[in-house]
């Protein structure tokens, strides 16, 4: 997520210290000690300003809901969401999710939601976006079997995509849409939806379970893909 950057940065993460994880890899394997009583452990990758985290941790007040987000000036107004909320089952993470192995043991999550990710629309970037088997592979190793991954997007293009990336990885597709909101508001809507369903852009969501299963090779690009 680009934001400009914030000349009080500092001072604003230090007013939230007690949302950010600052080493998660200490965390790894023992994520649940941050809520004993938990009935679940949820992620959220690419969080962005924290709307949907926010209030899905607000509604969910038993679930313990872990925020990672690369960008900090996102991250630090995320967390100042949490924060005046007075929430007490999130936490953030400001890195990449490309490491999320790092942090997370084996099976240790229950759920991952990946809310409007960019799309990377070059065929060349295609490895980027985070619906593709490289990263399907990470998830579906820190989250449990038969656990979910909850995928939302205004993109079509990228919907399909990624559509076709979860059948090559041998993964059932479960609650798809293509019109989420087609008979009303479903659900929690993070504050990107909330513009584009005003716009009119139809919202495309599934539900993929997962499981353990070998990573397929990635398709080789043709001359024309190398070139766009």
């Amino acid at each position: 997520m680009r934001m400009r950057k914030m000349r009080n940065l500092e001072p604003r993460m230090e007013r939230c210290a007690a949302y950010r994880i600052e080493d998660p890899a200490t965390h790894k394997g023992a994520w649940r000690n941050l809520k004993p009583d938990c009935t679940a452990l949820w992620v959220e990758v690419g969080c962005g300003k924290g709307k949907f985290t926010a209030e899905t941790a607000a509604a969910n007040p038993d679930v313990l809901l872990i925020a990672v987000e690369r960008c900090r000036e996102a991250v630090v107004v995320a967390m100042e969401k949490a924060q005046a909320m007075g929430l007490s089952n999130v936490f953030y993470i400001d890195m990449d999710v490309a490491g999320i192995e790092e942090v997370f043991e084996t099976a240790e999550i229950d759920r991952l939601f990946i809310n409007f990710p960019d799309p990377w629309p070059r065929k060349k970037n295609a490895k980027r976006r985070l619906t593709h088997r490289t990263f399907l592979d990470k998830y579906c190793r820190v989250v449990r079997e038969n656990g979910e991954i909850h995928f939302k997007t205004d993109n079509a293009p990228l919907f399909e995509y990624s559509l076709e990336e979860f059948a090559a990885c041998g993964l059932q597709i479960n609650a798809l849409t293509r019109n989420l909101h087609e008979h009303g508001i479903v659900g929690i809507m993070t504050g990107y939806e909330e513009k584009f369903h005003a716009l009119g852009t139809p919202i495309n969501r599934c539900e993929v379970v997962c499981k353990p299963f070998i990573l397929p090779p990635t398709p080789k690009k043709t001359a024309t893909e190398e070139e766009e």
